[in-house]
């Protein structure tokens, strides 16, 4: 009870784990990925091996036939801006050199207007090792090798050589730059040292003195442009300011002081008519003053002129005088008095000399008042004609405005120019280069290809890694069979047996039919006495009798068919092979001895009973009903029903009833054969069928009324087996061969 409990659980467990992990539920073989590629590839280690072996004498010629080349390094850094800035503290740059610049410098070192300057100073066009045709490359060697030479063109012109030697320059050097630094390595690689040495030293020197030569000859470039410029700009800056000169003359524009002598002349008439607006108001106003003194019938003696007249004040003194002594007079004598009368006549006198006086004044003042006004009124009138002179000058200022700008403009620009070309001239003679040579290079002792164990080696490695690649594309491609594990993975058939090659097991031994008597204890019969139980496990306890078929010809029916009837017969069974394969005879041409005069057909035609046509084959012990003279009509009658009385009398006769069939694709009547006999053996040759043709074979079947019994590999090589994995029992052996012996 607890064992069965133990059991059940052990299951349970198992079927969950399988249930977690379905990869444990598979077969071993479907897991093993590793292992089936492992086993692979030994079956295509010929296929490796031999390709591994071309790339390796490909490698080994393109070795030999490669020129030896050496590399010169040398080693150039930018400068600093502080090394960079010309004495005067203009700097070449306005920062530092950074990454993008770094590699923006790389680029130029690579660039063609190097590599030409660097051919021109080392007249490598002059040099036997750049003459055209002296091709160095594998091609080259190639050519010479085969006895082509070079195509003769046209003589090219020096440019044209100059120009062939800088692009191979470029093909030759190669920069890099130094970690995170500002310094470069400028390799080249050349099959003379001397020439690569010089080519790398030149490369560090003429790159040294790009950007000096090049600001050198920008500075000459700018100062003779500069040059002429200013002279057309001086010229023009005259020009136009002499046409603003001749149209302020042309116009009456003239100045002395920065304004026109029209705003000059209607900024005095302005003064001049405001100081005569103001004279006149001032007389008008002491007019009308005088005027109102007299209405309110004032004597005239305190008007402002007259106060201020020396006539008047001499009057009013004379005539106090007078009054005084008019007034003592009349105070001493009374009024009669005749002194008192002339005193009073002479008063009166006085009186009348004033009032004279102050219509003088009077007048006076009026005439001051009209001259004024009429001064006035002349100022303003010159005044409006000043300023009808200046509108019209106003109007031509608005010309004279452009030409004095572009006038203007000219002179600036000039002034800009010269200033410039000052500065240029300044600064010729004074440049630094924006990097300098570290270190040059040295004569190169050690070439750097070709490397030749370098070469074979990776040719090796490359070899085995496209023989791996074919070898498993061939077995990726391959439809064949090999394992009892494709036979039952590929076309759903059990596998009875692996039938091996009798020479793979019996060295020497040439028929396979013989092989069995001679060598009963071998592993080649008990392959077939395997087969024997095979299809009598697969059968049962029918009458046994079995169709021996193919897909396809040649794939060994026969020598089965022979040998499960030897097999059988040494086991003392009683068995037959019908030979029905009406085309090939394979069956009735492996007997021994003479062949009899009636055979299958003439049975099947009643002209002959079955025991005049059965032959035994004494020698190899088996019972054979063959086919004989011509055959036309039989598969009519094997068509027709005439071969199921026959069969039936076959079995109740034998044990075993063998039939040596055709194969089903190209023969027909085999399919109906099939629905006649207790079980179908389909026969594969080893390595040989394609899977989908035993599979095609098998559709032609008349579905639910064949019964396979399976499939068996035929002519299996068991030295070669052992490489195609634990698919198949023959896989051990090796493990169990001297079991056999």
């Amino acid at each position: 009870m607890n064992n069965s409990l133990v059991v059940h659980r052990g299951s349970q467990l198992q079927a969950d784990l399988a249930q977690a992990f379905p990869a444990m539920a598979a077969p071993p073989e479907d897991r093993l990925d590793l292992r089936a590629i492992y086993f692979a590839l030994r079956r295509q280690l010929t296929v490796i091996v031999v390709v591994a072996v071309v790339f390796v004498a490909l490698a080994a010629l393109v070795t030999t036939l490669q020129t030896p080349r050496y590399t010169a390094s040398a080693r150039v850094v930018l400068n600093s801006l502080e090394e960079r800035t010309t004495p005067r503290g203009e700097g070449a740059g306005a920062l530092p050199p950074d990454s993008d610049q770094v590699d923006t410098e790389v680029e130029v070192i690579r660039s063609r207007e190097l590599a030409l300057d660097v051919a021109r100073a080392l007249k490598l066009d002059t040099n036997p090792n750049f003459a055209p045709g002296s091709g160095v490359g594998l091609r080259s060697r190639l050519k010479a090798l085969v006895g082509l030479g070079e195509e003769a063109e046209a003589s090219p012109t020096r440019e044209e050589r100059l120009d062939a030697i800088a692009e191979r320059l470029q093909g030759a050097l190669e920069v890099e730059r130094i970690g995170t630094t500002h310094a470069f390595s400028i390799a080249v690689t050349e099959v003379d040292p001397h020439d690569a040495q010089a080519i790398a030293n030149e490369y560090a020197t003429q790159y040294s003195q790009f950007y000096l030569n090049q600001k050198r000859a920008s500075g000459a470039q700018a100062a003779g442009f500069l040059s002429e410029r200013l002279e057309e700009l001086r010229q023009q800056a005259l020009d136009d300011m002499a046409r603003v000169q001749q149209y302020r003359i042309a116009n009456n524009l003239l100045s002395t002081t920065g304004a026109s002598l029209s705003e000059q002349e209607i900024s005095s008439y302005n003064q001049e008519v405001a100081s005569a607006r103001a004279s006149a108001a001032a007389d008008r106003a002491q007019l009308a003053t005088a005027r109102a003194q007299l209405r309110r019938g004032s004597a005239g003696d305190d008007v402002g002129e007259a106060l201020n007249s020396g006539v008047v004040s001499s009057l009013r003194s004379k005539r106090a005088e007078v009054a005084g002594r008019v007034a003592a007079l009349e105070a001493q004598f009374g009024p009669g008095y005749p002194a008192l009368q002339s005193a009073r006549s002479e008063l009166d006198m006085i009186d009348a000399q004033i009032a004279s006086e102050i219509k003088r004044i009077i007048s006076n003042l009026e005439a001051k008042v009209q001259v004024s006004s009429g001064r006035l009124s002349s100022l303003q009138g010159s005044l409006g004609s000043a300023k009808g002179a200046l509108a019209s000058n106003n109007r031509a200022m608005v010309a004279l405005t452009d030409l004095t700008r572009r006038a203007e403009a000219s002179q600036e620009l000039y002034d800009s120019y010269l200033a410039q070309y000052k500065e240029t001239v300044a600064s010729q003679g004074t440049e630094r280069p924006d990097a300098r040579v570290i270190s040059y290079a040295d004569l190169p002792e050690t070439q750097v290809s070709p490397r030749p164990l370098l070469n074979l080696a990776l040719a090796l490695v490359v070899g085995l890694g496209v023989g791996v690649v074919i070898g498993l594309v061939r077995e990726m491609l391959y439809t064949g069979l090999s394992t009892a594990s494709d036979v039952e993975h590929k076309l759903s058939l059990r596998c009875l047996e692996s039938v091996p090659q009798v020479g793979s097991i019996l060295p020497g031994e040439d028929d396979p039919i013989e092989a069995i008597a001679h060598a009963p204890m071998s592993g080649y019969a008990e392959a077939f006495r395997g087969l024997r139980a095979s299809i009598n496990h697969a059968l049962g306890d029918t009458r046994n009798l079995v169709l021996i078929t193919s897909a396809l010809p040649r794939e060994g029916k026969t020598t089965i068919s022979a040998g499960l009837a030897r097999v059988a017969a040494l086991t003392g069974e009683r068995a037959v092979v019908v030979d029905v394969d009406v085309r090939q005879r394979g069956a009735t041409r492996a007997l021994s001895g003479e062949l009899p005069q009636v055979g299958l057909l003439e049975v099947l035609r009643g002209e002959a009973t079955l025991e005049e046509a059965l032959v035994l084959d004494a020698r190899r012990g088996v019972c054979v009903l063959p086919i004989v003279g011509e055959a036309h009509g039989l598969e009519d009658l094997l068509g027709n029903g005439e071969m199921g009385p026959l069969l039936a009398r076959l079995g109740d006769a034998f044990d075993l009833v063998l039939l040596d069939a055709p194969p089903i694709l190209p023969i027909t009547y085999t399919r109906t054969l099939a629905t006649q006999v207790d079980g179908v053996v389909m026969v594969t040759r080893w390595r040989a069928t394609a899977d989908h043709a035993i599979r095609a074979a098998l559709r032609l079947l008349p579905e639910g009324r064949v019964r396979v019994a399976g499939a068996v590999l035929s002519q299996v090589d068991l030295r070669k087996q052992a490489k195609f994995g634990y698919g198949d029992a023959s896989f051990y052996y090796e493990q169990y061969r001297k079991y056999y012996a």
